[in-house]
C-alpha cells in the first residue's frame, strides 16, 4: 500500500513538473487538480491554507508545496519523492532547452513557442482565481470577501506591503479567539 501511494505521489508530481510551464505559480492549478480533485489527498480548505503559508515563506513555491504535500501524504520519503519528481523535469528541460535555445534563438518559431505559453498560463491562473473567489464567497459572503480583497489590495499595491505580511496578519487574526456578543457586552458593563 505504501509503495503504491509513493508511486502515485511520484507520478502526480512528475506530471506537474512536466506540464507546469511558466514557473511555480502556473503549477498551482496543476497541483490542485492532482492533489485535491484527482487523488483527494487534501480538501480545498487545506490546499488553500498550504498555498497561503507557502506564499509567506521564502523560496520557490514549486518546491515548497510538493515538499509539504509529499510529507503529508507519504512521510519523509514522500517529501523527497514529490520534490524529486517535481524538479527533475525542470532540471532536465533547463539543460536541454536552454542549450537548444541559445543555439537557435533567432529562429522565429522558437520565439513564438515562448509567447504561445503565456495565454495558457493566464487562463490557468484565472481558473484558480475564480475557484478561490467562489470558495471565499461561500465561506465569508460577497461583502466580507470583497472588503478583504480590497483592503489586501490596498495594503499590497497602495502601501507596498509584502503579500507575505498581509497573509501573515490574516493568519494571526484567524488564530485569535472570536469576539462574541456576550463577551463584548460583558466587557462594556465592567
Amino acid at each position: 500500500m505504501a509503495s503504491s501511494r509513493q508511486g502515485k505521489l511520484f507520478f502526480s508530481f512528475l506530471r506537474i513538473g512536466l506540464l507546469g510551464f511558466g514557473g511555480g505559480p502556473s503549477m498551482i492549478p496543476l497541483v490542485h487538480q492532482e492533489v485535491v480533485k484527482r487523488h483527494g489527498w487534501l480538501e480545498d480548505e487545506e490546499f488553500a491554507d498550504i498555498l497561503a503559508i507557502a506564499n509567506t515563506l521564502p523560496g520557490p513555491i514549486a518546491t515548497k508545496m510538493p515538499g509539504y504535500i509529499g510529507y503529508r501524504v507519504g512521510g519523509p520519503l514522500g517529501c523527497a519523492n514529490a520534490l524529486l519528481a517535481g524538479i527533475l523535469p525542470m532540471i532536465v528541460a533547463m539543460i536541454l532547452l536552454l542549450g537548444l535555445f541559445s543555439r537557435y534563438r533567432d529562429v522565429s518559431w522558437i520565439h513564438g513557442m515562448g509567447q504561445g505559453v503565456v495565454p495558457v498560463v493566464m487562463v490557468m491562473m484565472a481558473q484558480l482565481t475564480w475557484d478561490f473567489v467562489n470558495k471565499s464567497r461561500h465561506a465569508l459572503g460577497w461583502v466580507v470577501s470583497l472588503l478583504m480583497a480590497g483592503v489586501a489590495g490596498g495594503l499590497i499595491y497602495g502601501l507596498g506591503l509584502h503579500p507575505g505580511l498581509v497573509i501573515g496578519a490574516l493568519l494571526v487574526a484567524a488564530l485569535l479567539p472570536p469576539l462574541t456578543k456576550g463577551k463584548a457586552a460583558e466587557g462594556t458593563a465592567q
